[in-house]
């Protein structure tokens, strides 16, 4: 927010009396009530432009590496979101990995949680994973150009899937989001992201020795940085006044 909206409410709150908080009495909000507030700080038409970029793979002890990345943008001339699959395939030059002997019990209701849900779970040895979630927002007068698309066309029900030594990716357009999942060949374990309604699941189960995961989710958001009108910021004080009236 910028400083100029600070002190529109700095402003507003000295011009009320100071025997007039007396009569100001503390409520609760229920979770619904507040649910139904999320994303109300951006003023309507502000977002020019959304973007998500999801990449997740797997490299094993021999340097082989199984993977796949995908993007879709919007804008406002964008008429449906689409996303777009490619897979990643790379060939190592170490010998066979072991067969992965670890085992992982429980965990079953880590698929079920609301917003971000991580979890590395290793037996093995020599291993690394990377979680991330990027939240990029900038300001800019003008969208920016969108990129040409690059991959295949993921559609509604359908999965863009590939293989190689170190495993097997598959990437899924559920009815409620998308899915990035890596089986591992050799039994060194399996990754899976996901980002739906309700949340985003990125989560990783290791039971070989010496393999890099890694799953990433970037979100892009810019704002049209044009100032908003009066008639909004009228609003919006007009707003702060009735809550005297509520009793907040």
């Amino acid at each position: 927010m910028k400083t100029s909206h600070w002190l529109t409410l700095a402003c507003l709150a000295a011009s009320v009396p100071a025997h007039a908080y007396a009569g100001f009495k503390p409520i609760e909000v229920k979770d619904q009530e507040l649910a139904e507030l999320r994303g109300r700080y951006v003023m309507p038409g502000r977002i020019i432009s959304f973007g998500i970029v999801m990449s997740s793979t797997w490299r094993n002890a021999s340097g082989d590496l199984i993977g796949a990345s995908s993007s879709m943008q919007i804008q406002a001339a964008t008429i449906k979101p689409e996303f777009y699959v490619s897979t990643i395939k790379q060939t190592g030059n170490g010998s066979v990995p072991d067969q992965g002997s670890g085992n992982i019990t429980g965990g079953a209701g880590l698929g079920t949680g609301q917003g971000v849900t991580q979890s590395v779970r290793a037996a093995g040895d020599g291993n690394t994973a990377y979680n991330n979630v990027d939240i990029n927002v900038k300001e800019s007068s003008q969208a920016p150009a969108l990129a040409p698309a690059q991959g295949q066309l993921l559609t509604r029900g359908q999965t863009i899937s590939g293989s190689n030594a170190a495993g097997s990716v598959a990437v899924t357009a559920t009815s409620s989001g998308v899915q990035m999942a890596i089986q591992a060949s050799r039994n060194q374990g399996s990754s899976l992201q996901q980002v739906a309604q309700g949340g985003l699941l990125q989560n990783t189960r290791l039971l070989g020795n010496s393999n890099l995961v890694s799953n990433m989710t970037q979100l892009n958001v810019v704002l049209n940085n044009n100032g908003p009108s009066a008639g909004a910021l009228d609003c919006n004080l007009t707003q702060l006044r009735g809550l005297r009236n509520l009793g907040y």
